[in-house]
Formats: C-alpha cells, structure tokens, sequence
C-alpha cells in the first residue's frame, strides 16, 4: 500500500476508472449478443436499432479511453451482417 498521500489519491482514482472501463467493455459484448440474436432471429428493425446501439456505444467507448480505436473499428466490422437480416 502507498503510505504517499497522492499515490494513495491515484489508488482509488484508478479503481474507479477501472470500473468504469469494464462496465463500458461489458455493455458492448451484451450489446453485441443482442445484435446476434436480433440478427439471427431475423429480427431487422431489431437488428438496426442493436448495431446503432452497438456503433455509439464503441465510440463512446473509444473516447473514454475504455478501448483502443483499432479495436473498435474491428469489432464495428466484424458486426453480424445487417444484410442477412433483411431476407
């Protein structure tokens, strides 16, 4: 433990922010199941309103600083196929 009043300050900020970060990462992985059930339901009007939901969230994500922008890019491609919903 830190016996520095600022590292002790860094402590718990840091605490905080690593759950704020996990919270943003596990919404986007709940988000994207939903994408992939609404998808593979055939669910479109489902499946729309998932990958935007899905979109803002990794941009969000990105700009908290939760995940790097390759990796959200990444993921933002690697979206099931919106196209497969519409048959």
């Amino acid at each position: 433990m830190p016996n520095i009043e600022q590292q002790k300050k860094r402590v718990r900020t840091a605490g905080r922010e690593r759950l704020q970060n996990l919270r943003y990462r596990s919404t986007v992985k709940t988000i994207s199941r939903r994408l992939e059930a609404a998808v593979e339901g055939g669910d479109s009007a489902a499946a729309e309103a998932e990958h935007r939901e899905l979109v803002r969230m990794l941009d969000k994500a990105v700009s908290k600083g939760a995940l790097h922008r390759n990796t959200a890019a990444r993921r933002q491609a690697q979206a099931p196929n919106l196209g497969s919903a519409k048959r």
